[in-house]
């Protein structure tokens, strides 16, 4: 039977896992509003507003700013829970990450748009500071993993200012979509390697 530790590694890193799935729920939500919607163009966060006009409609919004509030509380919970390997900066940070992605569930973009921005704000420098600090740690034992954490971080800090930069230009979304989801696949990368060496760890 594995220990405490074992266990909050592996469920640590199984939510690390899981929270690539993220992106069918923004397909999911996309797929059902009326008026178009650019996954180039448009932020994420369009797909979270509640109000309707004929313009524009995203009848599923509760999808989308639950997933924000899902996906952020399972952020946070991996990290606490992987806090011993992550080590307490790159855990801090995603907790931070967590809380400010279950907090711009809270506050949809066309309810209070000042508000929405201190919420989500968080999550874009963050994730790519955990994201370059985390590939340091790891680089040591785990070049392949470091280098590819590394560069991660890199990319999504690029895209994350460069979306912050472009306000609502023609590529917001693909910036915005160029600084989040790599960190999905990144952290995954890191939760399927703690799994493997949680297995290979010699039990009493």
């Amino acid at each position: 039977m594995p220990d405490a530790p074992s266990r909050a590694i592996q469920l640590g890193a199984l939510l690390f896992l899981l929270r690539p799935t993220y992106v069918a729920t923004e397909v999911v939500t996309a797929a059902a509003t009326t008026g178009g919607y650019s996954f180039i163009a448009d932020s994420v966060s369009r797909l979270g507003e509640v109000g309707c006009s004929a313009a524009y409609c995203t009848p599923r919004h509760e999808v989308m700013n639950g997933s924000f509030m899902a996906y952020g509380v399972a952020l946070a919970a991996g990290a606490l829970l992987l806090a011993r390997p992550l080590g307490p900066w790159v855990s801090g940070l995603l907790v931070v990450s967590g809380v400010s992605s279950f907090a711009t569930g809270l506050a949809p973009l066309d309810q209070d748009a000042t508000l929405h921005v201190v919420a989500a704000t968080p999550l874009f420098v963050a994730q790519p500071v955990a994201l370059l600090l985390l590939g340091a740690r790891v680089r040591s034992h785990s070049p392949r993993l470091g280098a590819g954490l590394l560069a991660t971080g890199a990319v999504t800090a690029a895209a994350a200012i460069g979306f912050m930069l472009s306000g609502e230009g023609r590529a917001a979304g693909a910036l915005e979509r160029a600084a989040l989801w790599p960190v999905l696949l990144g952290l995954a990368a890191y939760g399927w390697r703690q799994l493997r060496r949680d297995a290979r760890r010699p039990r009493p």
